[in-house]
């Protein structure tokens, strides 16, 4: 098999969300706008967390982490996007559609884990109370977030190594506003099947495995509620675990979508607007959600402004 030479690659051309130049202020206004509101928020959630001692608990630790990959993972894409709206260029070099591939998809596999390890800390806590110290001690939590970063850098830097092995052609657009793996491999007029195979057994093994683990939890977690006899007291433990459900909920719901109309259509602009919804609403969302549905987190928001 050939290995691509690519010096003769220089950049390539994100054709955006549209064309229309009318329509590019709009863009660039309401892009900076959730940009925002997405890091301001993310922001005001970690420092509530770290200000507040009362908050120095495992879920919360998880929670600063994720907010932390949330204000990444948007920082990643949008601001580039901004600036191509700006300067009314559509061009990215090679060598930053890689950086921008490996840290996208960094990011990304660390909210999945997150998502992952904060579901197994809310079934601990509401299917064995009694052990919650014992088994989430601050050892174990630091463990699960290493692994976390270590199998979402390992997965990154491979995906992004088996592109340099590509070698593209003519045709350099890409149809979306950041450098998304699966398009950028399309574009390539060399053989693609190990880009392929790897890139569905990432999917299969980091993003199914955790989604099962995910579903399990939140099995027990409800077989476990559905048990205890007092109202107020289900009340109480579907409260603890709600915010969580519903950014998982929103995460993987707006993921699926993206995937099923990719799949359901060859429109690859369509797919581009679709993935807004993971790529920049579902952060944005995450720490209203949190904020909105947490007592703690609504008590240490006002000690922190107070």
């Amino acid at each position: 098999m050939e290995r691509g030479n690519q010096t003769h690659i220089s950049e390539f051309i994100l054709l955006g969300l549209s064309e229309e130049a009318k329509l590019q202020p709009l863009l660039f206004g309401l892009f900076l706008s959730m940009y925002l509101v997405t890091f301001t928020g993310n922001l005001l959630i970690i420092m509530t967390i770290v200000k507040n001692s009362h908050l120095h608990t495992p879920m919360y630790f998880f929670l600063s982490n994720l907010s932390f990959a949330d204000i990444c993972f948007i920082t990643t894409t949008i601001p580039k996007m901004l600036l191509n709206i700006y300067m009314q260029n559509k061009t990215i070099t090679y060598e930053d559609c890689i950086t921008q591939i490996y840290f996208f998809m960094l990011f990304g596999y660390i909210e999945n884990f997150l998502f992952t390890v904060m579901a197994y800390d809310r079934f601990v806590a509401i299917c064995h109370p009694l052990h919650y110290t014992v088994i989430m001690n601050p050892k174990f939590c630091g463990l699960m977030l290493l692994v976390s970063w270590l199998l979402s850098i390992l997965n990154a830097l491979l995906q992004s190594l088996m592109v340099l092995r590509l070698s593209f052609c003519t045709k350099l657009e890409i149809s979306h506003f950041i450098c998304e793996l699966n398009q950028v491999i399309q574009l390539a007029c060399s053989d693609t099947f190990l880009n392929d195979l790897v890139m569905n057994l990432a999917t299969g093994l980091l993003g199914v495995i955790p989604l099962t683990g995910i579903f399990f939890s939140y099995t027990k977690i409800v077989s476990s509620i559905m048990k205890i006899p007092s109202a107020g007291s289900k009340s109480k433990a579907f409260s603890t675990c709600g915010s969580h459900l519903s950014v998982i909920s929103l995460s993987y719901g707006a993921a699926l979508g993206v995937y099923l109309s990719s799949a359901a259509t060859q429109n690859s602009k369509a797919t581009a607007i679709a993935s807004v919804m993971y790529t920049v609403v579902t952060p944005m969302l995450n720490p209203f959600i949190y904020s909105l549905r947490n007592k703690d987190i609504k008590q240490g928001l006002r000690k922190l402004f107070n």
